[in-house]
């Protein structure tokens, strides 16, 4: 098996596609994993054919009809109109607007590019240097996937057979934490970068979000996670039926506020249908890896592993954190949630640590990844929509970073954070 890691990490090194990477690791070395090719010609249609899976693309559609009808602008004129009085407000705008997003999306990036696109010219008009306002935006980016219903969490639970709605509720407490988190670093650090402690805020300089919503799709928008969060929740809906029932809401909002024509909508399903691809696609050829570690007995050989060198489970969960963060830096959020979670899962509960507590720490110390370069999907996608350079970063977004550790290191070690909704 050490040789198909091999395989893997020099594929990914030379920049071949996840996808092709994972696959050919094993078909390279099939002789030495006691593996028949034939056997792996289903694996990657049975990984792509579970019915929690279809809920990817969907939630992916429903992101895509909302950005392009409009939400984001909706959305931030909401929270400006929540907390638009606070001192520093339109930081807190955008970390409040991204969790809003984010209940949409299931999306990092995505949320990143909408809120960025939104307000980013407005924070920089109010007197905020570009490369916080590109940081910030960056960071408030991981609630699209911390805020339900989240992508990387629906490839968790169906790779390590964890109950998806209980994830979804589970996350709730936590993303809220690290918005808290966020929010305490913005309070901290605009005091110093703004002029005099103040945004600048004057009659030339009217919100370019106020007037771009009516209050009716505001509304509208805000309903959308209600719907999705409350059917889930409620119990009418599974995620991937309340994915559904999303998808024909948005179809609705945009055609009858008329933000969209129905060729636009068309040409939204082509768009939706790219990434939504990519992910299945990378979903399927991992499980070929899986399942050649399965035959292997690899997830088991290192619970034992694991449990013989860690006696403490507080050690095993620094360490857990420690190689998922590297993991992280180096590889995209899906895949390494593929990788990772059914690989560590069982180690997890040799040491008694809760299935539903361990998949939030690896899906929230992964995506922290996404801004620690050198990957750092969140950052480049911040810097190239805020239009600054990486380099004006990197003297912000740091703060960012250590707040996620932070805030990962209450979500690891104080179980009920996680595990909340036990309580009632």
């Amino acid at each position: 098996m050490t040789l198909t890691i091999l395989f893997l990490l020099a594929f990914l090194v030379i920049g071949t596609p996840i996808a092709a990477a994972f696959a050919l690791s094993v078909f390279l070395n099939a002789d030495q994993l006691n593996v028949w090719m034939d056997s792996l010609a289903s694996i990657p249609y049975d990984g792509i054919s579970g019915f929690a899976l279809v809920a990817i693309p969907l939630f992916i559609l429903v992101g895509e009809l909302m950005n392009r009808g409009g939400l984001a602008a909706s959305l931030a004129t909401l929270a400006d109109r929540i907390i638009g009085r606070l001192r520093g407000a339109f930081g807190y705008v955008m970390i409040l607007a991204s969790g809003f997003l984010g209940a949409i999306t299931g999306s990092s990036v995505a949320t990143v590019a909408a809120i960025g696109g939104a307000l980013g010219p407005e924070m920089v008009a109010r007197g905020y240097p570009r490369g916080y306002v590109a940081s910030i935006n960056a960071a408030a980016g991981l609630l699209g996937v911390l805020v339900p219903p989240s992508i990387p969490l629906i490839i968790y639970g169906s790779a390590a057979g964890v109950s998806i709605t209980q994830l979804f509720i589970a996350t709730i407490v936590p993303a809220i934490l690290v918005a808290l988190t966020f929010a305490m670093v913005h309070w901290f650090r605009s005091r110093a970068l703004l002029p005099n402690g103040q945004e600048i805020v004057s009659s030339d300089n009217t919100s370019s979000i106020k007037g771009g919503a009516s209050r009716v799709k505001t509304l509208s928008a805000l309903f959308m996670p209600v719907l999705v969060l409350g059917g889930i929740y409620g119990g009418w809906f599974t995620p991937t039926e309340a994915a559904a029932a999303a998808c024909i809401y948005a179809i609705i909002v945009v055609v009858l506020h008329r933000t969209l024509s129905p060729k636009d909508v068309l040409q939204t399903f082509y768009v939706a249908a790219v990434p939504a691809a990519a992910i299945l696609l990378i979903i399927g050829m991992t499980g070929i890896l899986n399942r050649a570690m399965i035959l292997n007995q690899v997830p088991q050989d290192l619970a034992t592993f694991m449990t013989g060198l860690f006696a403490d489970p507080l050690l095993f969960l620094l360490a857990v954190n420690l190689l998922l963060f590297v993991v992280g830096m180096f590889m995209e959020t899906n895949a390494a949630v593929l990788l990772m979670g059914p690989l560590l899962a069982p180690s997890a509960m040799a040491f008694g640590i809760d299935p539903v507590h361990f998949a939030i720490i690896v899906v929230m110390n992964i995506e922290i990844g996404l801004i620690t370069p050198p990957l750092a999907a969140n950052l480049f996608v911040a810097a190239r929509t805020n239009d600054v350079p990486l380099i004006e970063m990197l003297r912000h977004f740091g703060w960012f970073l250590a707040a996620a550790i932070i805030a990962l290191g209450l979500i690891t070690y104080i179980p009920a954070i996680s595990l909340w909704y036990r309580f009632f």
